[in-house]
């Protein structure tokens, strides 16, 4: 299939993309108590409809795997999942790990960096079969946490700086799996400060929608871009597609950024946005 066919092709499966912390096994949701519409195991309950169909969990980011695999196997057997495996990918044994993705109905990246997932995963078989799958299985979906979700679109941030001023090249974009168009992803994103980071990055690629996602949060997304915002904080969707005056094309290397009328939206749970339109719908 080439690039153009998967261009135009409208995804029949789901994804979603969660931006770290999710309600798990020792894992301590800050606003649980505040927020009345906490819901525990909220989005990690959407990964399957069937409690025997199989996920797949890909720990390929993280270098603790076996703590990794620990959470997930006490959280998924909280929520009631009995069909589930683990796969730490390193370029070997990559016949039976695709044989495996191909009987799954869930495939979940979990935390780590990003990065790690796109060298090692990023133009090999996994990364066909996900993508057919993706395309072409009503109710399959792939799920990401943290670096698990920032992996996932065509361009990604693969290093960058907190920092509250915006300096030029205190960033660095690369290309992801290319399972998400349109968009630029950032997580932990109210927690960590990476508000200016995301806003850069959308600067540089105006025809992307930047979306920052707050911890125990998610977007599921249909059909590429009709997204939910599902859990217990934010996420913050930007757009510099209108936006004004700015000195982004003509800054030098270590100077402050500036910009004019870059758009936010604030989305909570049970909001929705198209990330092709920009249309978004309150609960």
């Amino acid at each position: 299939m080439n690039s153009k066919t998967k261009d135009k092709a409208v995804p029949k499966g789901k994804l979603l993309i969660i931006g770290g912390k999710e309600d798990r096994n020792g894992t301590e949701v800050e606003i649980k108590d505040k927020n009345k519409n906490f819901i525990p195991h909220e989005i990690l309950q959407l990964l399957i409809n069937d409690k025997a169909d199989r996920i797949e969990v890909i720990t390929t980011a993280s270098s603790e795997p076996e703590s990794m695999r620990e959470t997930y196997t006490k959280t998924f057997k909280e929520i009631g999942y009995i069909n589930f495996g683990f796969i730490h990918f390193t370029g070997k044994a990559e016949d039976e790990y695709v044989q495996r993705i191909r009987k799954s109905k869930a495939v979940f990246f979990t935390g780590g960096d990003q990065n790690r997932i796109c060298n090692e995963i990023k133009n090999t078989e996994i990364c066909d079969v996900l993508m057919e799958k993706y395309l072409g299985e009503k109710d399959f979906i792939i799920a990401g946490t943290s670096a698990g979700a920032m992996c996932m679109p065509e361009i990604i941030i693969c290093e960058a700086e907190d920092d509250e001023a915006i300096l030029e090249n205190d960033i660095k974009l690369a290309s992801g799996l290319g399972l998400l168009s349109g968009c630029i992803v950032d997580t932990h994103f109210v927690h960590r400060g990476r508000f200016g980071r995301l806003a850069h990055a959308v600067m540089l690629h105006r025809e992307c929608f930047g979306i920052g996602l707050g911890e125990d949060t998610a977007l599921l997304i249909e059909e590429g871009k009709k997204a939910i915002c599902k859990g217990s904080g934010m996420v913050i969707a930007m757009s510099a597609k209108e936006i004004g005056k700015t000195n982004i094309e003509t800054v030098e290397e270590g100077h402050p950024v500036y910009a004019e009328n870059i758009k936010v939206h604030i989305i909570t749970d049970g909001c929705s946005i198209n990330l092709e339109s920009g249309e978004f719908r309150a609960s």
